[in-house]
């Protein structure tokens, strides 16, 4: 899928939907210092295996930070979420974030927690928490491909030895997310 992108620029960011830019103050072993800081919300990312088809399930989608570096800005990452939904489990979100973007209906329940980690540490240190999870046609909900007013979304089915060629291939976009989550997998499900 490739998107055409036209006008692009940026600008500086007084208040945001997703993120607030900061300056943090502070006093170090007797010495004021700054430095400049996101908050941003923290996320939930769900790596899957159709057992049917012996294949990843991943998504493709533009971000706009990428192509700010290298004019294409189409990233692949696992299916995930922020965790900005009242009254739902972080599983409830991940579940959601499934069928919405990979269309696949998993119960909560079904989810293996990978980890969480904390990410982009230099300046936004929010965190992470991976999941796992094995679908099924039978569990098939829908198309996949994200909600209304989301970046469109393109699902992706790799095998397992085109996720070991995406792992090492430093041309393409990927998270660390996904090359942690598919190491795990590698380590602990699958073939080594």
């Amino acid at each position: 899928m490739q998107h055409n992108i036209e006008n692009f620029h940026i600008q500086p960011l007084k208040e945001g939907k997703f993120i607030q830019p900061y300056l943090a103050t502070y006093i170090q072993d007797g010495v004021a210092k700054s430095w400049e800081v996101l908050r941003a919300g923290d996320s939930v990312a769900i790596l899957i295996w159709h057992k049917e088809y012996q294949k990843f399930i991943l998504v493709r989608q533009f971000r706009p930070a990428v192509y700010l570096y290298n004019r294409d800005g189409m990233s692949i990452e696992l299916c995930a979420g922020l965790l900005d939904k009242e009254g739902l489990s972080i599983e409830e979100i991940a579940s959601e974030e499934v069928a919405e973007e990979c269309g696949f209906f998993v119960e909560p329940s079904l989810l293996e927690k990978i980890n969480s980690f904390y990410t982009s540490v230099g300046f936004a240190g929010n965190r992470q928490t991976l999941y796992y999870v094995e679908v099924d046609e039978s569990m098939r909900c829908g198309e996949g491909g994200g909600v209304e007013g989301e970046e469109q979304i393109e699902v992706l089915e790799l095998t397992t030895k085109e996720a070991k060629v995406l792992m090492a291939d430093e041309s393409r976009v990927r998270t660390p997310g996904l090359l942690y989550a598919l190491c795990w997998w590698f380590l602990n499900k699958g073939e080594n």
